[in-house]
């Protein structure tokens, strides 16, 4: 058991949560948390283009506490950066859904809920803090769709974001060649290898295989003919258009955002619309394969745009967070690296990630003379 006073030295940064993360999930889970698609280029071209993206010290600024705090939808949050939205994040450690957002309300930034996760937004109502956040993968009924918003509005989420690069289901073939299916149902091969992991399979034991239960009062659970990398939640889905969206934009009271916009000129016709934010993402490569990396686009969307940018694939520590910053971002999310924390540590990963980022932040600011966040200076490229 490891002491809280000896997480900073065994797991100073988040490769460490990765290293163990993986040593403690059964190999079907780890391949469908880390995997990409394709031959997971765009995954590479996400970290190889952040790791491009350069930043100047400015020097004699004295001493002096950098303040790393950020403003969004009207709310100073303490930290930069959020909960971004992962599915079946219960199959990767149990109850982390809960876990994630009773850390997100104690560190006082966004959690966000996705529809397809292995609670419905009412289980975990009592554990979210004050900026809980409804990512919804868009359902083609209209009655589905408005009780899905009833749903999370009276259950405490304040905030919807509509994914909208996920047209069809990707391939992902890391995760089908491990053997998971959707839903999960654990073969003897799948068994062999939640034998070698005692502490995910007993936490398992207690809580039951998972599912996606917010699906359950629409679906009877089954996924027909659908690939293996696809779930029920597909048979009840839509590939949205700009209708959609407008239609969206009048249901919802609230702050809404658009994830998964990659084009200058979408992000324009999009705050034409009225949306409250744009979300830069590739879905961290893991919907196509031969996109841009999401650094790359980011100076190019906020040229074309004055609404708020939310930024996410590729983030791998503080750093990575003020390249964005710098580059044209208001706020940065995050999806491996808290899971990888709860599947490394438990309840305690979380509050032990938001360590790490703040320090990181802490150290990469005083580097380059930066006060705060609009203080970072012009990126350039690295050769």
């Amino acid at each position: 058991m490891v002491r809280v006073m000896d997480l900073n030295t065994r797991y100073p940064a988040l490769s460490d949560l990765r290293a163990r993360a993986q040593a403690r999930i059964p190999k079907f889970v780890w391949e469908y948390l880390d995997s990409g698609t394709g031959v997971e280029a765009t995954k590479t071209r996400n970290r190889m283009a952040l790791d491009r993206v350069g930043l100047t010290p400015s020097i004699l600024h004295g001493e002096f506490t950098p303040d790393l705090s950020a403003s969004l939808f009207g709310h100073q949050f303490p930290l930069p950066v959020g909960i971004a939205p992962v599915g079946m994040s219960g199959l990767i450690w149990p109850d982390a859904e809960r876990m994630l957002a009773q850390a997100a309300a104690r560190i006082g930034v966004p959690y966000t809920l996705s529809t397809v996760a292995t609670v419905a937004p009412e289980d975990i109502a009592d554990a979210l803090g004050p900026h809980a956040w409804f990512q919804m993968y868009p359902p083609r009924d209209p009655d589905i769709r408005s009780d899905m918003l009833r749903r999370a509005r009276g259950a405490g989420f304040s905030t919807l974001v509509l994914t909208v690069d996920v047209p069809v289901a990707s391939r992902r073939e890391r995760q089908t060649r491990s053997g998971l299916t959707n839903p999960p149902k654990l073969t003897p091969r799948l068994m062999a290898q939640v034998a070698t992991r005692p502490a995910w399979a007993m936490a398992m034991a207690r809580r039951g295989m998972p599912r996606m239960r917010m699906l359950d009062a629409y679906s009877d659970g089954t996924a027909g003919n659908l690939p293996t990398t696809a779930h029920v939640g597909y048979l009840l889905r839509t590939s949205p258009d700009w209708d959609y969206v407008a239609w969206l934009r009048d249901a919802w009271e609230g702050p809404f955002v658009i994830k998964g916009v990659q084009r200058p000129k979408d992000a324009k016709r999009l705050e034409g619309m009225g949306v409250d934010a744009i979300w830069v993402s590739n879905h961290a490569g893991r919907q196509f394969d031969a996109g841009p990396a999401t650094i790359e686009v980011l100076p190019a969307i906020r040229t074309a745009t004055t609404l708020p940018i939310l930024f996410d694939s590729g983030v791998e520590g503080g750093l990575d967070i003020l390249r964005a910053f710098a580059s044209g971002a208001d706020f940065v999310m995050m999806g491996r690296a808290w899971h990888y924390a709860i599947a490394a540590l438990g309840a305690r990963g979380p509050d032990h990630l938001a360590h790490i980022l703040s320090e990181d932040l802490r150290a990469n600011m005083g580097q380059l003379g930066a006060h705060d966040l609009t203080a970072l200076g012009t990126p350039f490229a690295l050769r």
